[in-house]
């Protein structure tokens, strides 16, 4: 066999002909659910596991960091504590599993970040109901189901009493109840309840506001004419959000730049932080407006508005959090640029609606933010479907998470009571399947214990790969009807290719505004060759959809640079890895 000198023939590995040693075969019987007492852990930090149920004899858990192992040991009863390495920013996967005959037998899995700042890698949560059924018993619960999915950020919407006056009450007197935008009740208590709730998990709790809004009635609350944004260099109409005739009042909206205006909010947000244990301020905004002028009849560039914005905001509470939202894009730059938000957020819309348009926004957030902030998306699925009552389609879902997780973002769509399907917060039109939420428990599980992989840097590359048995169709991204979509990564020595089915996708839209996306046919055992002329000293598989996340290493072989290997299994996402 003639072989090159960069990749070996692998014979060092005890095989002839580059084939490797042997490998531990893996299957699952995924009967054990597990938490963990917090969603992410500091450095030095213990990790306490609970099982629901008393664990099978014999049961081992075995620690892993990416294909390292990096503790095992046998474990009983229902709890049991890990001490994980104290390096900071890593994601863990703790498989719990039995041996019979040789096999590997996955009972449970899930995952363990361990960093110092929740800012790397953020998952965002939200809550958006603050009713009197909200008591710390079931916020308590409704908090435990999202760090379940390690949410370690938790935005809530539509908790305030008015855009300009966020605060039920005043500093000193707060009111028990007061009414939303909507004139939903909204229990002081509630919010408080939620706060301590997340904070016992280690989440950081953002509050949600406009970064220009304010009611009818601001005038009495002291905010001035001459600071709100008008159509006309004549300030005779204000700019406005109209909203249902039901509701508070429309909102108007008030020039970001405006530094009076600045001083007055940071003032009314100091009165929130003065009440209630907020980590942060969740900024948002409108996306792109007509042309607007200031009270003096200048046109106001709004997106660099925004950056005055935030720096003043940050000025004023140093210490707290800033995220704010570029709504599709607009201000994305301004925003990343500052410095001084912890992580981008992206509402994406129906001018952003193809896979395609998620990784453009990925990367230009790279750009804007020097590749140091990680991206969110606030993207609501199945938009249309949620106009009335049903249940979200699983498919969709699963497809469009597959792509975000894989490419390296996150999604904006868990709350505590129900899953997120139109802009407005509240709506709980659409319910989650069994199906669905066993699958967002492994997708998230998979996000956090691949951190380091999917969102922690590396070279996207390109790697030709085709499969030889003819089960599946591949083509290189961006994504085809009819294939299996590769997206390739380099990431420190580890050569990275996901393997995304759109074979029978209906549509290259993450919208799944219908709820139609079929689901995909499994692919077995395809046969695949890829080209790689490092060596290959390991080579292993992992997919959210099969052995609840944990890795297969496969026995391959390499000559002259061509790995050929056959994949266990594809469903929605399956992430190969070359060590």
């Amino acid at each position: 066999m003639a072989c090159s000198d960069d990749h070996g023939s692998n014979q060092e590995n005890g095989g002839a002909s580059g084939s490797v040693t042997e490998v531990t075969p893996v299957t699952s019987d995924l009967s054990v659910d597990l938490s963990t007492d917090k969603a992410f852990y500091k450095p030095g930090e213990k990790v306490v596991f609970t099982a629901e149920d008393a664990l099978p004899a014999g049961t081992k858990v075995r620690y892993r960091l990416l294909g390292e192992v990096v503790g095992e040991e046998s474990v009983n009863g229902t709890s049991w504590i890990w001490q994980p390495p104290t390096t900071d920013f890593k994601g863990y996967m703790a498989e719990l599993y039995r041996q019979e005959n040789g096999t590997d037998v996955i009972v449970g899995t899930i995952a363990v970040d361990v960093s110092s700042d929740p800012a790397r890698f953020p998952r965002y949560g939200f809550v958006a109901d603050f009713s009197r059924e909200k008591t710390a018993e079931k916020t308590q619960e409704e908090m435990a189901y999202l760090n379940r999915h390690h949410i370690n950020w938790v935005q809530f919407q539509d908790w305030h009493n008015k855009h300009h006056w966020p605060l039920g009450g005043t500093r000193t007197q707060l009111d028990e109840v007061y009414m939303d935008i909507a004139n939903r009740e909204v229990y002081t208590s509630s919010v408080k309840n939620y706060i301590e709730a997340q904070h016992r998990f280690g989440m950081k709790s953002m509050f949600y506001n406009l970064c220009f809004g304010a009611l009818k009635d601001a005038a009495a609350d002291g905010v001035k004419e001459e600071w709100y944004l008008f159509k006309d260099a004549s300030h005779t109409t204000k700019d406005s959000h109209d909203l249902p005739g039901g509701w508070k009042s429309n909102i108007y909206l008030v020039d970001p730049s405006n530094k009076e205006w600045q001083k007055y909010l940071n003032e009314r947000n100091d009165d929130v932080y003065a009440n209630f244990a907020f980590d942060g301020y969740q900024i948002d905004q409108l996306g792109r407006r007509s042309t607007l002028y200031n009270y003096n009849g200048i046109p106001v560039n709004l997106r660099e508005g925004y950056a005055s914005f935030i720096e003043a905001t940050k000025q004023a509470h140093p210490d707290k959090s800033l995220v704010m939202n570029a709504v599709s894009r607009y201000g994305a730059r301004q925003i990343g640029e500052t410095g001084k938000v912890d992580f981008f957020y992206n509402e994406v819309w129906a001018d952003e609606a193809d896979f395609t348009n998620l990784k453009a926004i990925l990367y230009e957030n790279g750009v804007y933010g020097n590749y140091q902030l990680n991206t969110v998306f606030a993207a609501y699925m199945n938009y249309n479907k949620a106009d009335n009552r049903g249940e979200f389609n699983t498919p969709g879902i699963l497809l469009t998470d597959a792509v975000m997780f894989a490419l390296g973002g996150s999604h904006l769509e868990l709350g505590g009571d129900h899953m997120l399907c139109k802009e407005y917060f509240p709506n709980e039109n659409l319910t989650m399947s069994e199906e669905l939420k066993t699958a967002m428990v492994r997708y998230y599980d998979f996000l956090t214990s691949y951190q380091n992989l999917l969102r922690d840097g590396g070279t996207e590359n390109s790697v030709s790969m085709n499969c030889t048995n003819g089960e599946m169709r591949l083509n290189s991204w961006p994504p085809q009807q009819g294939s299996v979509t590769t997206y390739a990564k380099q990431v420190g020595g580890k050569q990275v290719i996901h393997l995304l089915n759109f074979s029978q996708a209906n549509s290259l839209s993450w919208r799944d505004v219908d709820g139609t996306m079929p689901e995909p046919a499994l692919i077995t055992k395809a046969a695949l060759q890829m080209n790689l002329s490092a060596k290959v000293n390991k080579l292993w598989v992992a997919s959210p959809d099969v052995h609840g996340g944990a890795l297969q290493e496969l026995a391959f072989t390499q000559e002259n640079g061509v790995v050929s290997f056959t994949l266990p299994s594809l469903k929605y996402w399956t992430m190969i890895v070359a060590e």
